[in-house]
C-alpha cells in the first residue's frame, strides 16, 4: 500500500528537507505551501510523484480544498507534519502590533489545528484508518528567546494541541507526536553565526547544526507503525544556548 505524506511549508527550509526524505523513503509526498514556485522545485527534487500544492493554512476554505485534493488522488493520508510557520520581528512586547501577532498565531496554531481538523476526517474513515501527525513545536514551546512572544505563545499553545491530538486521536488509531528543534540551519537560522540577542542583553554568535538530521528525525517518527509514538522530540545544535538558557 503507497504510504501518502503531507508537509506543510514545504517549499524551503524544515519541510522541504523532511519532504524529501520521506519522498526518498518510498513515500508519496504532498508539499503545501504558499508560493507555487519552490514547491515546485521541491517536489521536483523529491520525485517519486511528489505533488506541489499551494494552500495557505491560516484559510479553512484553503485547507478544506488540500485535503479533498489529497482525498480525491489518493483515497488516504498516513503522514501529517504540520510545520508551517512564521515569525514576528524581535521588538519589545509592547511594540507588537496585532496584526504581527495574528499572523504569527494564525499560521502557527490555527493552521496546524485547521491542517488536524481536516487530517482527521481522513484518517477516521479510510482503511485501513489512522495515521499520525507530527508538529513542529520548536524549542520555543519550552523555553522563550528574548522578544519572542508572539511565536512563544503559539508554539506553546502547539504542545497542548499535540496533547490534546494525541489523546482525542487514540482511539482511532491516529498517533500524534511533536519534534521540537533548535537552531537548524536554515536561510532563517543564517544570521545565528553573526551574533543573537541573549537573556542578558548580550549578542553571541550560535551554533548550528545541518536540517539533514532534522529530516530523518521527522522520517524515523513517520516511519514507526501505529502501535508506537514518539511523543516528544528534541533535536538541537549541541552547544547552542538552550540547556540554562535564561
Amino acid at each position: 500500500m503507497t504510504r501518502v505524506a503531507l508537509v506543510t511549508g514545504a517549499g524551503s527550509g524544515i519541510g522541504r528537507s523532511a519532504a524529501i526524505a520521506l519522498a526518498e523513503a518510498g513515500f508519496t509526498v504532498v508539499l503545501a505551501g504558499r508560493s507555487r514556485a519552490p514547491l515546485d522545485e521541491a517536489a521536483a527534487e523529491a520525485g517519486r510523484g511528489a505533488l506541489a500544492l499551494t494552500c495557505d493554512v491560516r484559510d479553512p476554505e484553503a485547507v478544506a480544498a488540500l485535503f479533498a485534493e489529497i482525498d480525491a488522488s489518493f483515497g488516504r493520508l498516513d503522514v501529517l507534519f504540520n510545520n508551517a510557520g512564521v515569525g514576528a520581528p524581535p521588538v519589545p512586547l509592547e511594540d507588537i502590533s496585532l496584526e504581527q501577532w495574528s499572523s504569527v498565531v494564525e499560521t502557527n496554531l490555527t493552521g496546524a489545528f485547521l491542517c488536524t481538523q481536516e487530517a482527521f476526517k481522513l484518517m477516521k474513515r479510510q482503511s485501513p484508518r489512522g495515521g499520525r501527525i507530527i508538529n513542529n513545536g520548536s524549542i520555543s514551546a519550552s523555553v522563550p528567546r528574548l522578544r519572542s512572544a508572539p511565536y512563544t505563545a503559539a508554539k506553546h499553545a502547539v504542545t497542548g494541541l499535540t496533547r490534546s491530538t494525541s489523546l482525542d486521536g487514540r482511539e482511532y488509531d491516529i498517533a500524534c507526536g511533536q519534534i521540537d528543534i533548535g537552531n537548524a540551519a536554515t536561510d532563517l537560522t543564517a544570521q545565528m553565526s553573526h551574533g543573537m540577542p541573549q537573556s542578558n542583553g548580550s549578542l553571541a554568535p550560535e551554533p548550528t547544526f545541518d536540517a539533514q538530521h532534522v529530516a530523518a528525525a521527522v522520517l524515523y517518527m513517520a516511519s514507526l507503525p501505529l502501535d508506537a509514538n514518539v511523543q516528544f522530540l528534541t533535536v538541537m545544535a549541541t552547544k547552542m544556548p538552550f540547556i540554562g538558557r535564561g
